[in-house]
């Protein structure tokens, strides 16, 4: 899955920074490609760099047991890979899997701790982004549990669409199952249902969301609460539309 040419050009990290700060970090970083399904950590993995991603995405996924694993959660634009560094962890807790390709800032863990203690900001950002993912995976749980299968396939969709910045997502029912951790007729049955109701479109292992608004209105509103905490944590104002800036 690639992402549109017209994807934001800085991650929304940085953005959040004050321009001196920000200058600083940019001209210690390299940009880099990022290519799909490239492996960027395996759990227990040393982690040499983080990644605030621009244009690509990176999958988070639980593995345990020998088994594929659970796609926790997704970084894009809005945060980084490898932010356990900014806490003083050295190794991977997840497998990171780049699903969508393209770019991304990177600086290496020695960078990183150096721009941590010269950058009162930077720290803060950080900080309030890993409190957004522990938010937001506090959530995860629950939404397993309470919320219907249909409601939690529209949630993804979206998150998947908010990281590509594309309507048109390159998923499987297979990988679908993954990221909901159910089966794939549980998928299928969702997916139909969401198709019914003329909010996307599915062939030949692309989804294109057609209703972006009715598939909001479908999903569970964990989307929403973690958009909204992540927009107050990171201190970025939300419209009624629920854009970010």
């Amino acid at each position: 899955m690639t992402s549109d040419s017209t994807a934001p050009a800085l991650n929304r990290l940085l953005e959040a920074l004050p321009p001196a700060d920000r200058t600083h970090l940019l001209a210690r970083c390299d940009s880099v490609e990022l290519a799909a399904p490239q492996v960027l950590y395996e759990p227990g993995d040393a982690m040499l760099h983080i990644h605030f991603p621009t244009s690509a995405f990176v999958s988070l996924v639980s593995t345990a047991d020998g088994h594929d694993g659970l796609q926790t959660g997704m970084v894009g634009n809005e945060g980084a890979v490898g932010h356990e560094l900014s806490l003083g962890v050295q190794r991977s807790p997840l497998r990171t899997l780049v699903q969508g390709s393209g770019l991304a800032w990177r600086l290496t863990a020695q960078a990183l701790e150096q721009e941590l203690l010269e950058s009162a900001p930077l720290k803060r950002v950080l900080q309030h982004y890993v409190c957004a993912l522990l938010t937001e995976f506090g959530r995860l749980g629950l939404c397993h549990q309470f919320h219907q299968i249909e409601e939690r396939l529209a949630r993804w969709l979206l998150t998947t669409q908010d990281c590509a910045h594309s309507a048109h997502l390159a998923l499987t029912h297979e990988v679908l199952g993954r990221m909901l951790g159910v089966r794939r007729v549980g998928i299928t049955n969702a997916a139909t249902a969401l198709h019914a109701r003329h909010l996307i479109d599915y062939r030949r292992g692309v989804i294109t969301i057609t209703d972006r608004p009715g598939l909001e209105n479908a999903a569970c509103d964990c989307y929403r609460a973690n958009r909204r905490s992540y927009a107050e944590l990171i201190g970025l104002r939300e419209d009624a539309a629920g854009n970010t800036s």
